[in-house]
């Protein structure tokens, strides 16, 4: 990946932007998305918009969602300790002695998470799946006065991990699900940009999709899109332990390009057409099989107003909704190409009515 673009990977990984919190990454996307676009904007909801050839035709809506699981402040105790709740779905296991950024008042701040030493946990407690209630915020506060000039109820939190490379080019971060997705359909719409496409390209980082789907239902209405493709991160399955998930989700691997969804989630023509441009293009790509409507955001865009054609493309990704999720760079660079490669070769006579 180029040093500019992994640049601009960093930037985005970097900022902290939990569902309903996602200020943060507007900004960042919409200032990198004015060096190329026609226009960019935000919503009232918190989407970030950029276009490009506006007017064209149809209306391709490309989303990715930026907004990442996090934690809320819940309750200041007397003695300064934060207890929270999570914002977005969280295995349990993974946050207890976890060091946090909190977004409080003055600014960031670096808390951890407290839970009862495993020396003194009784047998039957050691037993039990930790309970978020059982856990606590430490920022070092002497009370709940010193907590309350620095944090406010409702204030949002995220664990403390930045953006790192790994050999082989792969990359760690917190939040690739799926701020990566944001990421690559405004890496699309900038590879368009510059390939006359007959299309207008709606390129959208979307909020709050962690806890349903929410900004895509809006900004797929405020667009009202023809076509829309989702980015998002998928289950890759090459690591130990998957044998038996390869048979729900598929083979999907690492550095084998984007994994293109295909069921009653998807149109049957996009589909056919992103393949056959994988194809003619020689973008390495998979196949993973969707039986049902999607968690994600293309299962909003699909049923906005009268239905829109709509396609999935996944990021294959280790290690989904932990601190440490990888993904492989080789995999965002094609899926951006593949994305552009396949809008450029739609204008207002293609078809997409199911045969």
């Amino acid at each position: 990946m180029e040093k500019e673009r992994l640049e601009f990977l960093r930037r985005c990984m970097e900022t902290v932007c939990p569902s309903g919190y996602e200020e943060g990454i507007s900004r960042v996307w919409r200032e990198e998305a004015d060096r190329f676009a026609d226009r960019t904007w935000a919503d009232v909801h918190g989407n970030a918009f950029a276009v490009v050839n506006e007017g064209g035709t149809p209306r391709v809506m490309l989303a990715g969602h930026a907004d990442e699981i996090g934690l809320m402040i819940t309750y200041i105790d007397e003695n300064g300790f934060l207890s929270f709740s999570g914002i977005g779905g969280w295995d349990m296991q993974v946050l207890p002695g976890q060091r946090v950024r909190v977004q409080g008042k003055a600014g960031e701040l670096i808390g951890v998470i407290g839970r009862k030493p495993i020396h003194l946990l009784q047998e039957e407690e050691r037993k039990k799946v930790v309970r978020m209630e059982d856990l606590w915020i430490d920022i070092g506060a002497k009370d709940k006065e010193d907590a309350e000039e620095l944090v406010s109820i409702g204030d949002p939190a995220v664990l403390d991990y930045g953006f790192a490379l790994l050999r082989n080019d792969l990359a760690t971060a917190r939040g690739f699900d799926d701020r990566v997705g944001a990421f690559v359909v405004l890496e699309a719409a900038r590879l368009l940009s510059s390939m006359n496409p007959k299309a207008a390209v709606y390129a959208v980082a979307t909020v709050q999709e962690e806890i349903g789907l929410r900004g895509a239902k809006t900004s797929a209405f405020g667009i009202d899109p023809q076509v829309g493709i989702a980015v998002d991160v998928g289950f890759a399955t090459d690591t130990p332990g998957m044998g038996d998930e390869k048979k729900r989700v598929g083979e999907i691997a690492m550095g084998k390009g984007p994994v293109i969804a295909r069921g009653p989630n998807i149109n049957a023509k996009l589909h056919a057409l992103l393949v056959d441009t994988a194809q003619k293009a020689k973008i390495p790509h998979q196949v993973a099989g969707e039986p049902r409507g999607t968690g994600t955001d293309a299962n909003a865009i699909q049923l906005n107003r009268a239905g829109v054609a709509t396609g999935l493309i996944s990021v294959p990704n280790r290690y989904m909704h932990s601190p440490c999720e990888v993904v492989h760079l080789g995999d965002l660079e094609h899926i951006s190409r593949l994305i552009a490669e396949t809008v450029a070769r739609i204008d207002g006579s293609t078809d997409f009515v199911p045969a």
